[in-house]
């Protein structure tokens, strides 16, 4: 099934894809398409990870919802989607909120890269600590909401960032935790809009292209195209 792909990368880098363990924390908007284009790049051992459910307002951006599975676990649809896309796939799916209470859990195992695409902030800082404690390659994704232009999408160190309240946030943590590594982000240069609602506006376009984009970057680097780091 990944004859295609095979012309592009060649059979090694094919097996590389299939050894790795990849895990997405949060299947929205952004972590369900990264799931979709990793499986569909050859991904074979994947762990996904949200304790939520779909509901009708995920129907204009995430790839799982649908009219026919509201209320459903989002785990659940998305280990049947995989599975109806390659049956080959190992998939462990995790129907938890991730805190400090259950992290260790999480990373009791061998992790080759980790897709923070969650929206809560101590999540991510736990779990920026856990990958960088663990030397694990990883990507965080910062904010996708108020926004519509996919081209502004780039993938930087963390200290590059601006307009984006939750970099700030990080930001300030990494150095007031004198964290010196480089914090790979998946991150916007378009300026949020203003809108009075404390609801988040959204569209499909720059959630889909984060995730595929993160995917892209993690691919490539297994085949040695580009180092992440």
């Amino acid at each position: 099934m990944f004859d295609r792909l095979e012309l592009l990368i060649g059979k090694e880098s094919i097996k590389k894809i299939k050894e790795k363990h990849i895990v997405v924390l949060g299947l929205g908007g952004v972590g369900g398409f990264v799931v979709e284009s990793l499986v569909r790049s050859g991904v074979e051992n994947i762990t996904i990870i949200d304790n939520d459910i779909i509901d009708i307002t995920n129907l204009n951006r995430q790839i799982i919802a649908s009219n026919n599975n509201l209320g459903n676990k989002k785990t659940e649809e998305f280990q049947k989607r995989i599975l109806s896309i390659n049956n080959n796939v190992k998939v462990n799916k995790i129907n938890d909120f991730i805190d400090k209470s259950n992290i260790d859990d999480l990373f009791n195992q061998k992790i080759d890269y980790f897709i923070d695409a969650c929206d809560t902030i101590n999540t991510k800082k736990l779990a920026i600590k856990k990958c960088l404690d663990k030397n694990i390659k990883f990507i965080t994704c910062l904010g996708t909401g108020k926004r519509m232009d996919p081209s502004k999408l780039k993938i930087i160190d963390i200290r590059n960032t601006k307009y984006d309240p939750i970099a700030r946030i990080l930001r300030k943590y990494i150095k007031d935790e004198k964290i010196s590594n480089k914090i790979l982000c998946c991150y916007s240069e378009e300026k949020p809009k203003k809108i009075q609602s404390k609801t988040i506006a959204s569209s499909i376009f720059v959630p889909s292209t984060a995730g595929i984009l993160i995917a892209s970057y993690i691919i490539r680097d297994i085949c040695k195209e580009k180092e992440l780091s």
